[in-house]
């Protein structure tokens, strides 16, 4: 292949026209992703396209999605170490392309090694300026906003990066439908209160005022992972909580303990089978006191407890969350929305919600934050 003699190397930090998506440290030498969803945009007119990535893991790879005018056209495994990846070459040199690459991989708190950064970028055009949508959603969840399972068959049982998708997903097609610009933070198996295995550890909320708090570990911490998060500089007009999922499978899981200090945690059930009162009123009061923390740090925005696509016995007790919270706050700006069960026509990888699941969520979530969101021209739908 003949060499494009009109590449021109950039640090990122002299792109003036370059979008960062995702919480960041705002260091740009190089650019860390943490989150699913996170992304780099260009509004790119030239031919030929390059980024420079630093990859590297213990157990988990990331993956990357490539989108070029709002389609996805490509999606890889990133292998460790420093390398170029072509985004696309050959391209009509006078048009403009909008181009974003993205993180297509949950946070990995059981992997302290992986990170994902970009160094630099080669182009042959110039970069123009990217125009700011109108509205900022932020999604938070667990597997189902990380998007597990929403690409492969329906066979696949391995838990690996493969089987995680940040475009096949519910949070991404929402925010298309709603020319929005938005923000993922999940994790597989956490919760409001516990995780799925009952340890109290794994839960959103205690790590929501950090950069990426949920990851571990030395290297992390040198990333800047572990930072305070900037809320000043993105202030979102919706956030969605899609959590619950994993607090209602920990009362049917074995008591978790920790092999240090002896510690153990277990969300009971009565003899009945139904959920033990206490243990319930213990979600209930993480769940409030997370829409405490929500509201702290976004003033303005309308919070949504989305919640529903593998199953509600949550429902009830988040209703009583919601309500004891507005009650006692006189916070009106706070509402529950059911999302569409998953079915076995809709169901994905790892028994977890497939691509036709995330959109059906999505149509109805749209509708919904329609109603939510205020009036603008420039909405899609």
């Amino acid at each position: 292949m003949k060499a494009n003699e009109n590449l021109k190397v950039y640090a990122l930090p002299d792109i003036e026209n370059m979008k960062v998506h995702g919480r960041t440290t705002g260091r740009l030498s190089p650019l860390t992703l943490f989150w699913t969803g996170s992304a780099i945009e260009f509004n790119a007119k030239g031919s030929e396209l390059w980024v420079e990535v630093e990859v590297d893991y213990d157990q988990y790879e990331p993956w990357i999605s490539v989108v070029v005018n709002s389609v996805a056209v490509s999606r890889q495994m990133l292998t460790a170490g420093r390398y170029w990846i072509c985004i696309f070459r050959g391209m009509n040199a006078n048009v403009a392309k909008n181009v974003r690459i993205v993180k297509d991989v949950q946070a990995m708190s059981g992997d302290p090694g992986c990170s994902l950064q970009f160094h630099a970028v080669k182009f042959d055009g110039q970069f123009l300026p990217i125009e700011e949508k109108p509205y900022k959603i932020e999604f938070i969840g667990d597997s189902i906003t990380s998007g597990e399972g929403a690409i492969g068959a329906k066979t696949e049982e391995d838990w690996i990066p493969m089987w995680f998708s940040a475009l096949r997903n519910y949070s991404a097609m929402t925010a298309e439908a709603l020319n929005a610009e938005y923000r993922i933070l999940s994790q597989s198996g956490w919760g409001v209160l516990t995780s799925w295995d009952n340890n109290p550890r794994a839960n959103i909320p205690d790590y929501y005022e950090k950069v990426c708090g949920l990851l571990t570990g030395e290297k992390n911490e040198a990333l800047g992972a572990f930072q305070p998060n900037d809320f000043d500089s993105w202030q979102p007009d919706v956030v969605v909580v899609n959590l619950g999922t994993n607090d209602g499978g920990a009362f049917h899981s074995p008591a978790w303990r920790d092999e240090g200090t002896g510690e153990s945690h277990k969300q009971r059930l009565n003899e009945d089978g139904t959920f033990n009162e206490e243990d319930l009123h213990s979600f209930e009061e993480a769940a409030r006191n997370f829409l405490l923390k929500l509201r702290k740090y976004n003033k303005k925005a309308h919070i949504v407890w989305a919640y529903g696509m593998l199953g509600t016995p949550m429902m009830p007790a988040i209703y009583r969350a919601v309500d004891a919270y507005t009650k006692t706050t006189g916070d009106r700006k706070v509402s529950v929305f059911q999302l569409p069960n998953m079915t076995e026509e809709t169901a994905g990888a790892r028994n977890h919600p497939g691509k036709l699941a995330h959109e059906k969520a999505a149509k109805e979530l749209t509708e919904y934050l329609k109603g939510i969101l205020p009036k603008n021209e420039t909405l899609r739908l």
